[in-house]
C-alpha cells in the first residue's frame, strides 16, 4: 500500500506532512450511531496480528519489515521525520502512554509504575513514577535528567534546537526530581489536558543536550536506546536499518535475534515478497488479491491459475492462433509465433510469482488515519462558503466509501468527524451541521451564490470570476491547445493536398475534431468539458460535431444512463430524434436508442456548466499520479462526476507524488484535493494547526500553520483552546464536539473514509500484521514453534 506523508505516533511534532493515500491506497470507516446524538456504538475494526502467546513464540530468527524509504532522520521531532523513523523509534525509544487497540493512551508499565495529576492549583502538577529497572542501553538509569534535557529542546524557547513544533512543552513551567530519583515531577504553567502526549518518544539527554546532538547527531544514528531492541548498523547503500535485541532490556526478552527494515517502493511489493526479500509490507489491494488468489490456487494440485497472463484467451481464438502459428505464411506464421512464446513466458512467470505468494497471508484491519476531500478558501469560487457547501451537498459519501472500503470486505460507513475516529471515546458524527447527499439544496445554493447557467453565457467586461486555476492559465493547458491548433492546420494542410491530388475522399466531416487524433494523457482533463481529452478518445465530440452544446449534454446523460456505450456510440440500432422526441434545449444531430427520448427532466445546470459574468463556474481537482494511487484517482474521477451533474466543471489535474503536497497542497496550487491525517488521541492538540484560523504575515500571506483549506473561524480557535486546557476530559470531549460541528459547517475539508490498512506477512508470523489504532509490541514478534512432526526445526534466519 503506498503512503505518501507521515502516520500518527511521534508524527504529532509535524503534521505538517500530511498523509497521501492510494485508497490506499490515500489510503479510509465505522460510524455506528444512536439516536440523539448518534454517539459511536460499533467497537473499532478489530487489529488483525495472529495473536500468539509468548510461549507459542519461538526464540531466534529475523524479521525483515518493508518500509517504503530510508528514514530521513532517527529524530521523531524534526520536520523531515517520517512514517519509518516513527516505525524503527517504535522499537529503540521509550513511549509513555502508547495506544491501544481503541485508540485510547495507556500507561506503559514497561517504563512507568504510575503518571497522574497531583495538583491544580495553583499549577497542575503531574507526577511520573518512573519503573525502577528502566536504564539506557549504555546502563545510564532514566530519569528528571532526561525529561528536563527534552523539554528545553522542544519548548521553543531556544531556536538553536531545529524543532517541528512544541505543543505541550511550552507549558511546563519546571521539571524537577521528585522524593527520590524514580520520580520526576512536571509543574505545568498552564493547564494541560494532553500531557500524557508528552515525553513520547523520550530521548536521552544526550541527544536533546545540545542543539548540534539534536540536529545533527541524532539524525543517522543513536548511541543510547531504551527498548526491547537497539541500533546495530545504518546501511543507506543497501536501504536497510538494522536492529538487535537488547541485552540490557528488562522487560520480556525480544523473541527475535534482529529486526531488518528494508527500503522498498510501494510499486515494487509484491516482487519483494516472491523473491523472499521481505517477511511483513504495507501493500495495495492489487498486491492482496493475488496473495488471496495464490492461497486459493494451492487445491489446484499444481495446475496453472485460471487467472493471470493468457487467461482471458478463449479457445476459439487459441486455435486461431495456433492455426497462424503454422500457417503457410511463414512471416505471418513466425509473428504469431513470437507472441504465443512471449505469452507463455509470461503465464510462467506469473505462476511461479503466485506459487511464491502461497508463503503469505493478508492480514486487514482499518488504518488510524481518514481521508478528506479539501476545499481550498482562499480565492476564487470557493472562498464563497455557499459554494463550498454546495459541494458537499453534491457528494454521495456512502458510494466514495464503498468504491474503496467494500470490496476489501471493510466495513464501509461514512466518516462523521474530523477529530476522532470510530471506536474511539470521542467519536461523534456531527456530519448533519453540514448535511447530507442534496442536489437541490446544492443548485439553490450556487443560485444564492450568482452562479447560473445564464451566467456561463453573458458576456463580461473584463470582470475576473473562476478558480485561480483559470485566472492563471495553465502552462501545460496552453502548450496542449496550442499543439492542437498546429496540428488542426497540419491536417487540413495535408486534407487539402490529399484532396487536390485525388487520394482523399470526402467523407462530410469538415470540423477539425473529427479528424483530430485523440490528444495524449498529458495530466490534465476537464469533467464537464466536451473537449476534453481522453473521454473515450473523443467519441462524443466527434460524433456530435455539427451539433450544438445541448445535444452533446443529451449524450453524456444517456451514457452516464447506460443507454451509451463506453465509445460514446450508441448499443442498439440508432435513430435520429425527431421534432416531437426533442425537449427544450435539444438539437438535431443527437442518437439515441430506438424509443429513447431526450432527458426531459434533467435539471438546466446538468445540462450544462455553471457560471457567472460569463465564465464557467470551475475547480482545478489536483490528485496524485504514482502507482498504487488507481484507488484514490477513482474516489477522484466520481467526485468530478457529482459535481458535474450540479453544473461543477473540474479540471483533473494528475502530478507525481513528490510534488502533491510539498508544489501543491502546503502551497495552495489547487481548489480540490484528497489526502489523508492521522488520528489522534490528543485533538485540542494535534488537531487544532489543521483546523486554525489563518492569520495574515506580514509579508502580506497567510500564516496557515497545517490549515491547507485556509479555512476557519475564531469561535473554532476558541472552542480548541478551552479543550486544551480542560483537564475533565468528560468536558474536553464535550468541547471538541463542538468544535468539530463548527468545522463541519464551515465545509473546508469534508471527512469521507477511514483508510484500509493491508499488511502482507509470512504465515509463520505472529503478533504482526495490521494493527489498526495499536502500535506493534516488538518483543513479542517472532515465527511460530512447530506444532506438527516434520514441521521446520528453526525459525527463518
Amino acid at each position: 500500500m503506498s503512503h505518501v506523508g507521515v502516520p500518527r505516533g511521534a508524527a504529532r511534532k509535524r503534521r505538517s506532512l500530511a498523509l497521501f493515500t492510494t485508497g490506499v491506497l490515500t489510503l479510509p470507516v465505522l460510524a455506528g450511531c444512536s439516536s440523539g446524538e448518534k454517539e459511536a456504538t460499533t467497537a473499532v475494526v478489530p487489529q488483525d496480528v495472529a495473536p500468539a502467546a509468548r510461549t507459542q513464540v519461538a526464540d531466534g530468527g529475523t524479521v525483515n519489515w518493508a518500509i517504503d524509504a530510508m528514514p530521513a532522520t532517527l529524530n521523531a521531532f524534526q520536520a523531515d521525520a517520517d512514517g519509518a523513523t516513527t516505525r524503527i523509534t517504535g522499537a529503540l525509544l521509550p513511549t509513555l502512554f502508547p495506544l491501544d487497540a481503541q485508540g485510547r493512551p495507556r500507561l506503559n508499565p514497561d517504563y512507568l509504575e504510575s503518571a497522574k495529576v497531583v495538583g491544580h492549583e495553583p499549577r497542575q502538577v503531574v507526577l511520573y513514577r518512573l519503573n525502577q529497572q528502566a536504564v539506557w542501553s549504555d546502563g545510564r538509569e532514566i530519569g528528571a535528567p532526561d525529561f528536563v534535557a527534552q523539554w528545553r529542546a522542544l519548548s521553543g524557547k531556544d531556536s538553536a534546537f531545529w524543532t517541528a513544533r512544541n505543543a505541550g512543552y511550552e507549558r511546563i513551567e519546571k521539571i524537577e526530581r521528585g522524593a527520590d530519583d524514580l520520580e520526576v515531577k512536571v509543574t505545568f504553567a498552564k493547564p494541560y489536558a494532553d500531557w500524557r502526549s508528552l515525553f513520547s518518544p523520550l530521548y536521552p539527554k544526550q541527544v536533546t543536550g545540545s542543539p548540534d546532538a539534536f540536529n545533527d547527531g541524532a539524525r543517522s544514528t543513536l548511541r543510547a536506546t531504551a527498548g526491547p531492541f537497539r541500533l546495530r548498523d545504518v546501511d543507506k547503500e543497501k536501504g536497510s536499518v538494522t536492529l538487535a535485541r537488547n541485552p540490557r532490556w528488562w522487560g520480556s526478552p525480544a523473541k527475535l535475534d534482529s529486526l531488518v527494515f528494508k527500503a522498498v517502493k510501494p510499486q515494487d511489493r509484491t516482487e519483494a515478497l516472491t523473491g523472499g526479500k521481505v517477511d511483513v509490507a504495507d501493500i495495495d489491494a492489487a498486491a492482496a488479491h493475488r496473495i488471496v488468489q495464490a492461497a486459493r490456487d494451492a487445491g489446484n494440485n499444481g495446475a496453472p491459475p485460471a487467472h493471470g497472463p493468457g487467461s482471458e484467451i478463449t479457445p476459439a481464438a487459441a486455435l486461431r492462433s495456433w492455426a497462424l502459428a503454422h500457417g503457410s505464411d511463414e512471416e505471418a506464421a513466425e509473428e504469431a509465433q513470437s507472441a504465443r512464446d512471449e505469452k507463455a513466458r509470461a503465464a510462467q512467470a506469473y505462476a511461479t510469482e503466485q506459487n511464491d505468494l502461497r508463503g503469505y497471508v493478508v492480514r486487514k484491519s482499518l488504518e488510524p488515519a481518514y481521508t478528506q476531500l479539501a476545499l481550498n478558501g482562499e480565492t476564487g469560487p470557493l472562498a464563497d462558503d455557499r459554494v463550498r457547501r454546495a459541494v458537499a451537498h453534491a457528494l454521495d459519501r456512502q458510494e466514495l466509501v464503498d468504491t474503496v472500503l467494500k470490496p476489501l470486505g471493510l466495513p464501509a460507513n461514512p466518516l462523521g468527524s474530523h477529530l476522532a475516529l470510530a471506536g474511539q471515546p470521542g467519536y461523534k458524527d456531527s456530519s448533519d451541521a453540514l448535511g447530507g447527499q442534496d442536489t437541490k439544496e446544492a443548485q439553490a445554493l450556487l443560485a444564492d451564490a450568482g452562479w447560473t447557467r445564464e451566467g456561463a453565457l453573458q458576456k463580461t467586461d473584463g470582470t475576473k470570476a473562476g478558480s485561480e486555476g483559470e485566472k492563471q492559465t495553465d502552462k501545460k493547458k496552453e502548450e496542449r491547445e496550442k499543439g492542437e491548433k498546429e496540428g488542426d492546420k497540419k491536417a487540413d494542410e495535408k486534407a487539402a493536398e490529399e484532396k487536390k491530388a485525388g487520394g482523399a475522399k470526402d467523407d462530410g466531416k469538415t470540423d477539425n475534431a473529427a479528424r483530430r487524433e485523440p490528444a495524449k494523457d498529458d495530466g490534465l482533463y476537464i469533467v464537464g468539458d466536451d473537449s476534453k481529452p481522453g473521454d473515450a478518445e473523443g467519441a462524443v465530440t466527434r460524433a456530435l460535431a455539427t451539433a450544438p452544446a445541448a445535444a452533446a449534454q443529451s449524450a453524456a446523460l444517456l451514457r452516464q444512463a447506460g443507454h451509451l456505450g463506453e465509445t460514446g456510440t450508441s448499443e442498439d440500432a440508432p435513430a435520429r430524434i425527431t421534432a416531437q422526441d426533442r425537449q427544450p434545449g435539444g438539437a438535431a444531430g443527437a442518437y439515441a436508442p430506438v424509443g429513447t427520448a431526450a432527458p426531459a427532466q434533467a435539471p438546466d445546470s446538468a445540462r450544462g456548466p455553471l457560471g457567472k459574468d460569463g465564465k464557467p463556474l470551475s475547480l482545478r481537482f489536483v490528485l496524485p499520479s504514482g502507482p498504487g494511487s488507481e484507488s484514490l484517482r477513482s474516489v477522484g474521477d466520481k467526485i468530478a462526476a457529482m459535481l458535474d451533474t450540479i453544473g461543477i466543471r473540474t479540471e483533473i489535474t494528475k502530478v507525481s507524488d513528490e510534488s502533491y503536497f510539498r508544489d501543491h497542497v502546503a502551497s495552495g496550487d489547487y481548489d480540490l484535493a484528497l489526502y489523508s491525517w492521522p488520528a489522534t488521541a490528543y485533538p485540542a492538540t494535534d488537531d487544532r494547526p489543521i483546523f486554525a484560523k489563518p492569520v495574515p504575515a506580514t509579508d502580506g500571506s497567510l500564516l496557515v500553520e497545517q490549515n491547507y483549506t485556509r479555512v476557519g473561524t475564531d469561535h473554532i480557535d476558541q472552542l480548541f483552546d478551552q479543550a486544551a486546557g480542560e483537564l475533565d476530559e468528560g468536558s474536553a470531549r464535550d468541547l471538541m464536539k463542538k468544535a468539530d460541528a463548527r468545522i463541519w459547517a464551515a465545509a473546508g475539508s469534508i471527512p469521507l473514509y477511514q483508510r484500509p490498512q493491508l499488511v502482507a506477512t509470512d504465515k509463520k508470523l505472529v503478533n504482526v500484521g495490521a494493527f489498526g489504532f495499536g502500535v506493534p509490541h516488538y518483543q513479542d514478534i517472532g515465527f511460530k514453534k512447530p506444532q506438527a512432526a516434520g514441521a521446520p526445526a528453526n525459525p527463518r534466519k
